[in-house]
């Protein structure tokens, strides 16, 4: 049997009204939903995302790669992300201790990232033409990157210019843009973007998980009493520094990195002033006399051997630090302005360093591959690759530091 035209148009007309009176909501399903970021602002986010730019140092796209939604992401807005690093650290040989193959564990991941177009950078502004040309269904952003951590009238600016795209814009904003950072902010985050890429139940289990890893360490250190805390200083081996007249960066108060030594690993800052990248000269580091030295990224990485070996910084090998060979480095971690999903190995190196005793029952190196892992649904042999783009391969070889 046929059917006229009209035949057929009046049958899916009939249809549709059945449909609409048995769900009502179906005939005015939308194609967007709402969310709140960071700025209070309610944005109209599309239910199908396709094409995403995000600014961040990698933050942004960790979150989405253990979202599973990475994929989607078609500019980028950090030159760290894409690269490889390497570097030669002097030796007390002559030679030189080789750092190969280093990179931000999202672009080992995400190889892909490589080939997309860079939308900024630090120390240069936001391409926004380049942003609306690449027609993307959501932009992402996050404040105290490095490409976005200017003054408050530039950001807002910035935000708003994007804004002005007409492209929907979520706005985050990283634990030390707040005055007291905190790192339920970060767990913030990454439930935000669960609910931009509707992926709330898997979003919330990886917060959960961050949190519980660095509640742990909290737990193993938490009767420590004031006066037996370790003073720990986080340094950065900076050339910038040296080339300022100093020897390196320091963390001080009021920073996310003192926050997490003092909240979850139950040490104190051996260095009072505040402020995230103070310039110390050899004197004023020595005067801090500290029991145990954390090097932390600072352009560049920054192993114990640095310290140890290299010729400029012979004049502190009178500290008693390191002396004791008490120093230990934290995961490379390029662009390291603000905290990114890695934040507990951070906790877990600075805490077993200072209260080694408190951590017998943990084989770091099995605790690094459960943790990424965990974070990024993967397998052990990656895990172990990543365990090396990090340049922790140390963790696995006995080696406590």
């Amino acid at each position: 049997m046929r059917f006229s035209v009209k035949q057929i148009l009046t049958t899916v007309m009939v249809m549709v009204a059945l449909a609409w009176m048995i769900n009502p909501s179906w005939a005015g399903k939308k194609d967007t939903f709402t969310i709140t970021d960071f700025e209070g602002r309610q944005v109209e986010i599309p239910t199908r995302i396709s094409r995403v730019v995000t600014i961040s140092d990698g933050m942004i796209a960790g979150i989405m790669t253990s979202l599973g939604q990475a994929k989607k992401i078609v500019g980028i807005g950090s030159s760290c992300l894409p690269k490889i690093w390497e570097y030669d650290i002097p030796s007390g040989t002559g030679g030189a201790h080789e750092y190969r193959e280093g990179m931000n564990p999202v672009f080992f991941l995400n190889p892909f990232l490589a080939d997309l177009p860079l939308v900024s950078k630090f120390g240069s502004g936001i391409n926004f033409e380049s942003i609306a040309n690449l027609a993307p269904d959501v932009v992402i952003v996050r404040t105290g990157s490095c490409s976005l951590c200017a003054s408050k009238d530039i950001l807002a600016k910035n935000i708003r210019l994007l804004a002005s795209l007409g492209t929907p814009l979520v706005v985050l904003h990283g634990p030390n843009t707040f005055d007291r950072p905190d790192i339920s902010t970060l767990s913030r985050e990454i439930e935000l973007l669960g609910e931009v890429f509707q992926k709330q139940a898997r979003a919330k289990e990886v917060a959960d998980f961050l949190l519980a890893s660095v509640n742990d360490i909290k737990a193993r250190t938490a009767d420590i009493p004031p006066d037996k805390q370790k003073r720990v200083l986080m340094l950065g081996l900076s050339p910038t520094a040296r080339e300022n007249g100093g020897a390196g960066h320091v963390k001080g108060e009021k920073t996310i990195q003192t926050y997490l030594l003092n909240e979850f690993a139950h040490a104190r800052n051996a260095f009072s002033g505040t402020g995230a990248w103070n310039i110390l000269n050899a004197e004023q580091l020595i005067a801090l006399d500290p029991d145990l030295i954390t090097l932390v990224t600072a352009w560049g990485y920054h192993p114990p051997e640095e310290l140890y070996e290299a010729p400029y910084y012979k004049n502190l090998r009178h500290m008693r630090a390191v002396k004791n060979k008490a120093v230990t480095a934290l995961p490379w971690s390029p662009c390291n302005c603000e905290k990114r999903l890695e934040y507990p190995i951070d906790v877990m190196v600075m805490a077993r360093a200072a209260y080694p005793e408190r951590f017998t029952d943990i084989d770091f190196c099995d605790w690094l591959h459960q943790f990424y892992m965990t974070v990024y649904g993967i397998t052990r042999d990656t895990a172990t690759q990543l365990v090396s783009c990090q340049w922790m391969d140390w963790a696995c070889k006995g080696d406590n530091r």
